[in-house]
C-alpha cells in the first residue's frame, strides 16, 4: 500500500525496496522489531539488495518456495485492480509480478492470484457464496499448467467448505493456507467469527487470520470488527490513515 501511495501506482522495486527496509530497519513493524522472516523471502530480499534492479526476479521458483510470504501481502492488488478496473490478463500479470518478488513459483502465484479475484468478486458486492463460485469459474488453464492446478483441486472442482474441520491444515505453505482462509469465511457468518475461526485452526495462525481479516473486512466493513479489538491494536491510527491515502490513490 505505501509503495502504491508513493508511486501513484504499482512499481515491483518500490515494493521491494519496502520490503528491504522492513527486513534491515523494522519498518512498518508495530514494535520496531523484525518478527520471523521466512526463508524464500530472505533470500528474495537478499537477492534485490545485492542487484536492486529487477524485483520480480528475485523470488523463489523451487518447488520449496511455497510459502505463504507472498499471499499474506497480496489483498492492497484486490483493491487496486478493481479501481482500475483491470481486465483478467492484466490482474494476473500483476500478480504474479508483485507474487514473484519473494515467490516466483506458479503454485504461488496461482494462489495469489485466486485470493486477489476472490476480494475482486467482494468489491463487487458479491457475497461469499458467489465469490466463491465465480472464481471456480476461471480458465486457469491459460496462466497455469495442468499440475499447478490440479493442486488446487479442493478449491476449484470440490467445495473446500464442506471438508471437516479435521481436513484443512493451517500450515505455511500457500495452499494449505489459503483452503484454511477460504474455509473460514465460507463457514461463518461474521468478521469476528471468521477471524476466531481462522485463528482456532492452529499452526501459522497469524498469517491465517491476517489471510482472513482482509477479506472478512471486505465482506463485513469497518463496523463488523469488535471495537475492543480495533482499540488495542497497535499502531491504529497509522494504519487508518495509511488506508485512506490509499483510497485517494484509487480513487484518482
Amino acid at each position: 500500500m505505501d509503495a502504491i501511495i508513493k508511486d501513484k501506482g504499482v512499481n515491483y522495486n518500490t515494493i521491494a525496496t519496502n520490503f528491504l527496509e522492513w527486513a534491515k530497519n523494522a519498518k512498518y513493524t508495530p514494535i520496531e522489531r523484525v518478527f520471523d522472516i521466512g526463508r524464500t523471502c530472505l533470500r528474495a530480499i537478499s537477492k534485490f539488495e545485492s542487484k536492486q534492479d529487477v524485483a520480480e526476479k528475485c523470488g523463489g521458483t523451487s518447488e520449496m518456495d511455497n510459502g505463504n510470504g507472498s499471499l499474506m501481502r497480496i489483498l492492497p492488488l484486490a483493491y487496486y485492480c478493481y479501481s482500475k478496473n483491470m481486465k483478467e490478463n492484466e490482474i494476473y500479470e500483476i500478480v504474479k509480478n508483485v507474487s514473484s518478488i519473494t515467490h516466483g513459483h506458479e503454485i504461488s502465484i496461482m494462489g495469489c492470484f485466486i485470493y486477489v479475484l476472490y476480494g475482486i468478486e467482494l468489491l463487487d458486492n458479491k457475497n461469499l457464496r458467489q465469490a466463491y463460485e465465480n472464481i471456480k469459474k476461471i480458465k486457469y488453464t491459460i496462466y497455469f499448467s495442468e499440475e499447478t492446478i490440479e493442486r488446487y483441486d479442493r478449491i476449484l472442482q470440490k467445495d473446500i467448505n464442506r471438508y471437516s474441520l479435521d481436513e484443512i491444515k493451517s500450515t505455511g505453505f500457500v495452499i494449505d493456507t489459503l483452503e484454511a482462509t477460504l474455509w473460514s469465511l465460507l463457514n461463518t457468518n461474521s468478521y469476528n467469527q471468521s477471524i476466531i475461526t481462522a485463528i482456532n485452526l492452529g499452526d501459522d495462525t497469524d498469517t491465517v487470520g491476517a489471510c482472513v481479516g482482509g477479506l472478512a473486512g471486505i465482506y463485513y466493513g469497518i463496523e463488523g470488527i469488535n471495537k475492543t479489538w480495533q482499540n488495542e491494536l497497535l499502531k491504529y491510527d497509522y494504519i487508518v490513515n495509511l488506508c485512506n491515502e490509499f483510497n485517494k490513490i484509487l480513487q484518482n
